[in-house]
């Protein structure tokens, strides 16, 4: 399974922190975000990695080349971002015709990639993609979700004032080849998953909840908690012969 990290974004609600580093890169205990998904997609086995890059791009290039991941990664720069969805259908022959992982590359996450594979491999028959989610102690922030008694997304709320519970969408998904008809049929380059393609899919999403650490880092209360709050994951790395721990 291949796997796109999306991390162009301008990270405006980051700022100052933001005006010399991508938001991809900001350090977390030492360490650039970036690299926990590196650790967390090599550990899970997946060898091809596609990266966005906009703002501050060099800087991504730079850290990329040095990684001892690089040889899974193609980076692709966008001088126009073209939202979330955009750069899914953008990058369509990377992906190929099989199933792959979307991921918001501004998140702190421990996701179990391996389960949450296993998970859309056994999905149920009447849905088109999986998406991981969180327990968040922020909803009206996020984007909150409700599902029916097997476990589908039947209903997607979108970062509104009182929401519905705080089980919430973590921005992390598998999506089918399918989805390219979805996204073509939008007419435009610069689509957004959350608003123009996730509402199309209620009730055919089949649900992930994550059962370790996860938290937007978007902010700076959100960077500040993380620092905080998360523990170092343990996994396997790209190399057969050695460890590697995000610390």
């Amino acid at each position: 399974m291949r796997a796109l990290l999306l991390a162009a974004g301008l990270g405006t609600r980051l700022r100052p922190i933001t005006e010399a580093i991508p938001k991809c890169l900001v350090p977390i205990r030492g360490q650039p975000l970036l690299d926990y998904w590196l650790v967390n997609l090599a550990g899970a086995g997946v060898e091809e990695i596609l990266i966005n890059t906009g703002y501050l791009s060099d800087l991504v290039r730079a850290h990329v080349r040095r990684s001892p991941w690089a040889n899974r990664i193609t980076l692709v720069h966008e001088d126009r971002l073209l939202g979330t969805g955009g750069t899914v259908l953008a990058n369509r022959a990377f992906f190929g015709e099989e199933s792959f992982l979307v991921i918001h590359a501004d998140n702190l996450s421990a996701i179990d990639l391996d389960a949450f594979r296993q998970a859309h491999r056994g999905r149920k028959p009447d849905t088109d993609m999986t998406m991981a989610l969180f327990r968040t102690d922020q909803p009206s922030n996020c984007g909150i979700v409700q599902l029916d008694s097997e476990g589908r997304v039947v209903e997607f709320h979108e970062k509104m004032a009182d929401p519905p519970g705080n089980l919430a969408n973590g921005a992390v998904y598998i999506f089918e080849p399918e989805v390219f008809r979805r996204l073509a049929r939008v007419g435009k380059p610069t689509i957004d998953l959350s608003t123009e393609i996730i509402p199309g899919y209620v009730g055919r999403i089949q649900s992930y909840e994550i059962t370790g650490y996860h938290r937007d880092i978007g902010t700076v209360e959100g960077l500040t908690r993380a620092e905080r709050e998360y523990q170092p994951l343990r996994c396997r790395d790209a190399s057969p012969d050695r460890n590697s721990e995000i610390q």
